[in-house]
């Protein structure tokens, strides 16, 4: 049965809200979507994570499992847990469900309007959080954004949502490339994009500030510097702006979409028809 919507969830050490979570996507994707597959990508987890997962599978629920043994980063976990899917969309959500699953509808639209890449944002109105993260942490981010903005990526302002959607074909070609295991490699992603011309656009989600973050801002912010260093080094051109609402739907040779394009067929199930 041809897939229309793939979840791909990364954890790590996610014990105490993975079933949750899971269970949220599982109770919202049935009445929506005619076929649709959830990915758990576990990246090393220590604690009970694969055993509460692998407990939910026992229990009947579709999804699958993928991962476990060395801890390498967020961004392996993705990428592994893209390369399982087969979806006409692939959405990328976090476990600790800071924006609800419910919010794919709104990038879901973004893609029938022509869009290859569709990037929940939290930047475009930080007001709309329901409750903010720690000050530290929304001043990194904003530093972050805007060296990624002076070095490989200009026209996107939250790249590390970690709420995105994406055309199936545009993300299976993109993420075998990648080679960024950690926070950064949405930067990769995104800018790999950008140089091949695959048009994206930001929508503004709800969202909210999760606490027992697996984040760690000094450990991880330098290393996210470095990798950050290591996609400005490997470019030889100039920042590319970001393709905005581009009015044509790159489409990969061999990877043809039915008449509408994934986009149309989900709002079509959304909608009932």
């Amino acid at each position: 049965m041809r897939v229309n919507l793939s979840v791909v969830v990364p954890t790590f050490n996610e014990e105490r809200r993975i079933a949750e979570t899971v269970r949220a996507i599982l109770a919202y994707l049935p009445a929506r979507y005619p076929s649709f597959e959830v990915i758990v990508a576990d990246d090393g987890s220590g604690d009970g994570t694969r055993r509460i997962v692998t407990g939910l599978i026992r229990d009947g629920c579709p999804i699958t499992l993928l991962g476990g043994g060395e801890h390498r980063g967020k961004g392996h976990a993705v990428r592994r847990g893209v390369l399982a899917t087969s979806g006409d969309l692939v959405v990328i959500t976090d476990a600790d469900a800071a924006i609800p699953i419910q919010q794919v509808e709104k990038l879901a639209a973004a893609i029938n309007r022509g869009s290859d890449i569709v990037i929940g944002s939290r930047r475009l109105d930080p007001s709309r959080a329901t409750v903010r993260p720690p000050g530290s942490r929304e001043v990194f981010g904003w530093i972050f954004n805007l060296l990624v903005q002076a070095t490989v990526l200009r026209g996107i302002w939250d790249t590390q949502c970690g709420f995105k959607l994406f055309r199936g074909p545009v993300a299976r070609r993109l993420f075998p490339r990648g080679v960024i295991d950690g926070f950064a490699f949405d930067v990769e992603i995104l800018s790999l994009a950008a140089r091949e011309g695959y048009a994206s656009t930001e929508v503004l989600v709800e969202w909210s500030h999760v606490p027992h973050s697996s984040v760690r801002l000094i450990r991880d912010g330098a290393s996210m510097l470095r990798d950050l260093t290591r996609i400005v080094t490997s470019s030889h051109h100039p920042p590319p702006s970001y393709p905005q609402h581009a009015p044509g739907v790159h489409q990969d040779a061999g990877e043809n979409e039915s008449p509408g394009g994934p986009g149309d067929a989900l709002a079509h199930a959304a909608d009932g028809e």
